[in-house]
């Protein structure tokens, strides 16, 4: 067992939120997360049910960047298509940034903010090879079938103190998540340079899917029990690795988890039943309930990843 891992953990939306290099950046560049949620909630942006459903549409086509950029770049210019840095249009694609083209900010790895500009804001340069389908056809359908992502995440989970297992239940009964019941530790393979090691993680939570049910399915209902997790729908061992928002409403914490879902499993084009669910709600009711947008795209960002 590695005693230490309780305390040596780093936050869990630390790489997704792209962790800065120093304590004092990486600092700032939080403050700037939590400004953005508090934002949603004075000014009730996305509030509108047709809004927030344009919102998670883009977002889920939106592939090329982060759930969290992607949102960013909707909230400055919800026309986009496809944005790169200046020198990577110039690099790869030999065009140019237009006089007085209107720069997009989104967060960066490694630092704090980047700037990108929508192919709208291009022109061709002499000789510009022509654009590529990635480019001229970003939000084309992807059909996807579960990779390893399944057993990828499975795995990664361990990490957090999450044993995932099957259940023998009928077609109806997807999965869920709990505290764990009872002590036990979980092997976890951690890449330590130059070889791997093996540590011991205290069992947190116990994760059941339904043994019956498709690859596909068994990982949209992992997606979507992990969200409950990370958006903090069952409190957390250390603030610093994800909030303690327990004491939402079922509907509040279902709306996240299934929001979730509905991205990670729509970017990877695989098929899930969120995107009914979410189609259902937002057309029985005017509003969206009251959500954390940060929380839910940072989930689903770690998801990814």
């Amino acid at each position: 067992m590695n005693p230490k891992h309780d305390e040596e953990q780093m936050s869990l939306f630390d790489s997704v939120s792209d962790k800065a290099a120093s304590d004092s950046r990486n600092g700032d560049h939080e403050t700037a997360l939590m400004a953005l949620d508090d934002l949603f909630h004075n000014t009730r942006q996305y509030n509108s049910s047709a809004d927030y459903h344009l919102l998670m549409e883009f977002i889920a086509r939106f592939r090329f960047y982060s759930p969290f950029n992607a949102m960013l770049i909707h909230i400055q210019m919800p026309g986009a298509t496809f944005v790169a840095p200046a020198y990577r249009w110039l690099r790869d694609y030999r065009r140019r940034i237009k006089l007085g083209a209107r720069p997009l900010v989104i967060l960066q790895p490694k630092g704090p903010v980047m700037f990108v500009f929508d192919v709208s804001e291009t022109e061709p340069m002499k000789e510009a090879p022509p654009l590529p389908p990635s480019v001229t056809h970003p939000f084309a359908v992807v059909q996807g079938t579960v990779g390893n992502q399944l057993e990828l995440t499975q795995r990664n989970a361990k990490r957090d103190g999450v044993e995932v297992g099957l259940q023998h239940a009928g077609p109806q009964s997807a999965g869920s998540i709990c505290v764990a019941s009872s002590e036990k530790y979980l092997d976890f393979q951690t890449a330590v340079r130059p070889t791997e090691v093996w540590i011991k993680i205290r069992r947190r939570y116990e994760v059941l899917l339904n043994a019956s049910h498709s690859r596909e399915e068994k990982y949209a209902t992992l997606t979507h029990e992990l969200a409950h997790l990370y958006c903090g729908h069952l409190g957390t061992p250390n603030g610093k690795w994800w909030p303690d928002r327990r004491g939402r409403s079922e509907e509040q914490e279902e709306f996240e988890a299934e929001s979730v879902c509905y991205l990670v499993c729509s970017r990877a084009g695989i098929k899930n039943a969120s995107h009914e669910y979410l189609a259902n709600y937002l057309k029985g009711n005017k509003e969206t309930p009251s959500i954390s947008l940060d929380c839910m795209l940072k989930s689903a960002g770690l998801l990814e990843q």
